[in-house]
């Protein structure tokens, strides 16, 4: 399907309105560039401490502790195996704290342990650097249009992902009563 876009000049084909067959040009390549710009600019600002999935799942776990792997994997859109060995790497890396319910040997809830805690409150200042390091070769006008049309991208294209982000409300909700659920089990061993 021909799909006439406006374009640079430079992208634009022999007809002028259609986008070019130079692998250069084309999305999926500039987007694949993209991500590898951003990777090596991550571990250039961040360190090595973490990759950037893992500071996802980081900060996820700051924002929403004792969530399960399942919602974890929503929240980050990642598989649900990839969620469950990041969540093992980063246990064992004593960043992460894995507990599981008395009901399920296979349900596990996640929460920031105090060493990972204070990893992402480390991280967090370089991240915002990043940030900034990433959009600041275009306009502060060109960064608004570049992450409101990046964003309309990702979300208009979600459900095509092999994992989609589901950050939806139910499943917080759903994660936070078995949270309560787990620490009454707890409380009731300890006793």
């Amino acid at each position: 399907m021909n799909r006439r876009v406006t374009a640079s000049p430079n992208s634009l084909g022999k007809r002028g309105g259609e986008l070019s067959t130079d692998v250069y040009d084309q999305p999926g390549h500039l987007i694949r560039r993209a991500q590898q710009i951003a990777v090596s600019m991550f571990y250039s600002t961040m360190g090595g401490d973490v990759t950037p999935v893992q500071y996802a799942v980081l900060r996820t776990l700051q924002d929403h502790p004792g969530i399960d792997q399942v919602t974890l994997a929503r929240f980050c859109a990642l598989d649900t195996s990839t969620a469950a060995d990041l969540a093992v790497r980063l246990e064992e890396r004593g960043l992460v704290k894995r507990m599981m319910l008395m009901r399920s040997k296979r349900f596990r809830l996640l929460q920031l342990t105090a060493e990972g805690v204070a990893l992402v409150k480390r991280l967090i200042p370089s991240g915002h650097v990043l940030n900034r390091r990433l959009l600041e070769p275009l306009s502060k006008e060109e960064q608004k249009t570049f992450l409101s049309l990046l964003k309309k991208f990702v979300h208009l294209n979600n459900e095509k992902s092999r994992a989609p982000l589901n950050r939806g409300f139910a499943d917080l909700q759903f994660s936070q009563a078995t949270t309560v659920e787990f620490r009454r089990g707890l409380r009731k061993r300890q006793a």
